[in-house]
């Protein structure tokens, strides 16, 4: 699929409805940032599966890469003693299947090898080992690193690094605004040769804040072979979020 849509949407149980997919997952997401640029739709829609509809607005595809890091991570009602914690990095663009809006990833990595091994074999998304450190710095800035864990045979390193901090107050994006269409999103989409996997999260409005960041080091989009952007990217924080995660399920069909 080529056709590109631009029309204001409103996500699937964003605000309170009910999700497609039992949710047997839950976790907590903090000191995350989103980092989104512009790019030009024609160079990067040959990265994206033909089965999907790479998403624009006011002409222009959009990248985003984001790190985070998640707590209590593990199967609804079970222990503490039995939750992780991780951080982890994604790189990802806005599509459309079937009409319906969602998240395509080009790259997921987290510093947890059994996570990446599970998560990869039952969703078939490319999530990826990596090594990676958070801390604080003396300005009460987060510092996020990641080195993606390499094999024979790959490309280009993948490494991340930046330091980032909120610079304003929390808000919730109004529906129509470049900032709801990047942040409230709650469906992946992964194709393969048999169908599309879809997997769902719900969570409450993300608490975003403006955000203030300097990345020292970014080749994951090499690393992927996708374009280079050009500009000033948009830049949110977001601080924590409790969220569920719903089994994986296949979408037959084109």
């Amino acid at each position: 699929m080529t056709e590109q849509r631009t029309d204001p949407v409103r996500w699937s149980f964003a605000n309170g409805s009910s999700p497609n997919a039992p949710h047997v997952v839950s976790m907590t997401w903090r000191d995350g940032l989103f980092v989104h640029w512009p790019v030009d739709p024609d160079r990067l829609r040959l990265h994206v599966p033909d089965r999907l509809t790479l998403e624009t607005r006011d002409g222009r595809a959009w990248l985003s890469v984001l790190p985070f890091v998640l707590t209590k991570v593990g199967l609804r009602g079970t222990p503490s003693v039995l939750r992780l914690a991780f951080p982890a990095l994604n790189v990802r663009t806005y599509v459309r299947y079937r009409g319906d809006p969602g998240l395509y990833f080009f790259n997921i990595d987290v510093d947890n090898a059994l996570v990446a091994a599970t998560v990869g074999r039952t969703t078939r998304l490319p999530v990826s080992r990596a090594r990676m450190r958070v801390g604080a710095t003396d300005q009460n800035h987060v510092a996020f690193e990641s080195e993606r864990v390499r094999r024979e045979g790959d490309g280009p390193p993948a490494r991340f690094a930046a330091t980032y901090r909120p610079d304003g107050e929390v808000f919730t994006a109004d529906p129509g605004t470049l900032a709801y269409w990047l942040a409230e999103r709650r469906r992946f989409y992964a194709p393969d040769s048999t169908g599309v996997l879809t997997g769902e999260i719900a969570h409450d409005p993300w608490p975003l804040q403006p955000a203030t960041v300097t990345i020292h080091e970014n080749t994951l989009l090499e690393a992927a072979g996708l374009p280079t952007p050009t500009g000033d990217p948009e830049v949110h924080y977001a601080d924590e979020l409790s969220m569920t995660g719903s089994i994986p399920r296949r979408l037959r069909g084109r």
